[in-house]
């Protein structure tokens, strides 16, 4: 603390990683809670595609605020311009399309499964975006990262073991289903995401968002048109938001900014410890909000996924 206190560049960068990571863990941990909370009478009184529009917009948006203060401190380079190719372009609606559908069932898995167990399950990605990369990308990955697999699957499995009922797990097998699905269109929308990234690797991050988030509100417009047009056009298309649900709202468009923080002023581990410790917060809150049960099996569940979660990034360390 001493060395820290004497060089105010170390101490600079040391509160902004304290704050990138806090900032990250409550916004982690109060997702899944603020979509349980956000209903009324066990439903959605609002329409979930008009959320999702909302949250690509809001996405856009500060994209563009980001951007246009680089602008006024950089000037308008080839790389941060708006303007694009149509080879550029033309890669994005496919991540954006994943996200559309993966998000969607965020919302509707909470009919099977309750907030803490959601951020067990939602550890899958991690699975996934392995074997992904492994597939697309061609990355090799290590006798730790394999093993780490391995835990996460059996902590998610112990976490939600239920010892008070006929049925050994508490997540019925439409929750595990579609836990997988989610976790199958995450890993793939987010390895896409960073071969397109890599791609053009000087190319300004927020200008790839922006493309990234506008094919976003195309696609959630149209699933608007499709799922919702009746409502919207009776009802109006905020109709059942309250103030939980803005919140809910600011709580995903914000998650995003926080991940590309995170990997400016951070780094992996942050995401590791934010991911671990989320998960017991989201437990204990859920324990006031909804009653939720924190048992033996759930704790201990939640202890292995935290040990599988750092082996695996250790393992990514140490390639």
């Amino acid at each position: 603390m001493a060395k820290l206190g004497g060089n105010p560049l170390d101490r600079s960068k040391w509160q902004q990683k304290s704050i990138v990571t806090l900032a990250l863990t409550v916004l982690t941990s109060s997702q899944a809670i603020l979509i349980v909370w956000s209903k009324r009478a066990g439903k959605y009184e609002y329409s979930v595609t008009t959320a999702n529009f909302m949250v690509e917009t809001l996405k856009c948006v500060l994209s563009l605020a980001a951007l246009s203060r680089i602008w006024r401190s950089e000037g308008v380079t080839e790389d941060n311009k708006l303007s694009t190719t149509y080879d550029e372009v033309i890669v994005y609606p496919i991540p954006a399309a994943l996200y559309l559908v993966k998000n969607l069932l965020q919302y509707y898995i909470f009919a099977y499964v309750d907030a803490p167990g959601y951020q067990i399950l939602k550890n899958f990605n991690i699975i996934s975006t392995g074997i992904l990369y492994r597939i697309i990308l061609k990355k090799k990955l290590s006798e730790i990262q394999w093993a780490a697999f391995v835990l996460l699957c059996a902590g998610c499995t112990t976490a939600q073991l239920n010892s008070n009922s006929d049925h050994v797990l508490q997540t019925p097998f439409q929750g595990w289903l579609m836990a997988i699905i989610m976790a199958l269109l995450s890993g793939f929308a987010g390895v896409y995401t960073e071969a397109i990234i890599k791609k053009r690797p000087s190319r300004n991050v927020n200008v790839q968002n922006f493309w990234l988030y506008v094919f976003g509100m195309a696609f959630n417009a149209i699933a608007m048109l499709i799922q919702d047009f009746d409502a919207i056009a009776n009802k109006g298309f905020f109709h059942g938001y309250s103030f939980i649900t803005v919140l809910m709202i600011l709580n995903h468009a914000l998650s995003g900014i926080a991940v590309s923080m995170v990997l400016k002023y951070a780094d992996n581990i942050v995401k590791v410890y934010s991911t671990s410790v989320a998960m017991l917060l989201t437990a204990v809150v859920s324990v006031f909000l909804f009653g939720f049960h924190l048992s033996l099996a759930f704790f201990l569940g939640s202890t292995v996924v935290s040990v599988a979660v750092y082996l695996h990034s250790i393992g990514k360390l140490q390639k």
